[in-house]
């Protein structure tokens, strides 16, 4: 049995105000969310309380699935790559970047590259991991026993008022490749992505910009899980495969109490294994207690995922 945690959008508090010119961009409506509402929601006593109930859960392997800071200061990403050394070795953990991650054009040394070591494609016996060094070297493809984890980045600077993302065409097409050999090797194949592969009829300017084109290569190759964060909400949807549908599940902000529609604070635990011609996967929700001090099992269920065709 392989252990899986999945967290998402931390949204890391307590990062020092910048001075006016770091903000003459879209910094400037971030800032300003977050000084009048998002502070009072993303707490770091909720964010240290998960760390503490992960570090008991002992999972196998973490995802967290991005955004990670707020609005791409140069100090946010400084804190940001130490707390995620907290986690222990790049072996322990993969990372993708969100929306906020990119939240204005910025050099990649100076931003996501931060954390290349946590998504970097790993060496195979008889060669040597593939160097990672900017947006076009995703997906990647870190394996852990027959546990194939994939991980895309929808993370592009948009307009002021977008949240949206975007894959892009040749990203897509590699996605689709590596998900076509990985399946020919009947790995459990986990796609990692920030933004989920639906249309939100409520939110435009929060969707995926390539809906359309992703789910077509997820029906063409196939898939036996997607994980996502964004919504900051738990679900779990469907989406068609050459094998009938494969889960989608998002996961609420790792850091944020109740607020509005919004969950509060939750990660999940997947605990995956063959099972006859396939895969079982039972899944628990953990969830921070209403003192805001400790998480605890909120509830879970079952999924049966068979084999690649």
């Amino acid at each position: 049995m392989f252990t899986l945690a999945h967290l998402s959008d931390p949204h890391l508090a307590g990062w020092p105000l910048p001075g006016p010119r770091a903000i003459a961009n879209k910094r400037a409506f971030g800032l300003l969310s977050w000084q009048l509402r998002r502070r009072r929601i993303h707490l770091s006593g909720v964010l240290a309380a998960l760390s503490e109930d992960l570090r008991k859960a002992t999972p196998d392997h973490t995802v967290i699935t991005g955004d990670i800071v707020n609005i791409s200061l140069p100090e946010e990403f400084a804190r940001a790559t130490q707390w995620l050394g907290a986690f222990g070795t790049s072996e322990a953990l993969t990372v993708i970047p969100g929306n906020h991650d990119a939240y204005i054009d910025l050099p990649w040394d100076e931003t996501i590259g931060n954390w290349r070591c946590y998504m970097r494609d790993e060496p195979t016996a008889g060669a040597t991991g593939t160097p990672f060094e900017g947006q076009d070297d995703f997906p990647f493809v870190r394996r852990r026993g027959r546990i194939a984890l994939i991980g895309t980045s929808s993370a592009c600077a948009m307009p002021i008022r977008s949240a949206g993302g975007r894959l892009g065409a040749p990203q897509i097409e590699r996605l689709r490749r590596l998900l076509d050999e990985l399946g020919k090797e009947n790995l459990f194949r986990i796609v990692l992505i920030h933004h989920p592969p639906f249309e939100d009829r409520h939110h435009r300017r929060k969707e995926l910009e390539d809906i359309t084109e992703l789910r077509a290569a997820i029906a063409a190759s196939g898939a036996e899980l997607m994980l996502h964060g964004h919504t900051h909400r738990s679900s779990l949807n469907r989406i068609a495969v050459p094998e009938g549908t494969a889960p989608v599940i998002g996961v609420a902000s790792a850091s944020a109490r109740a607020w509005g529609n919004k969950d509060p604070a939750r990660y999940h635990l997947y605990r995956i294994e063959p099972a006859g011609d396939g895969w079982r996967v039972e899944v628990e929700v953990r969830t921070v207690a209403v003192t805001l001090d400790r998480f605890e099992r909120t509830g879970g269920f079952r999924l049966d995922v068979p084999l690649a065709a």
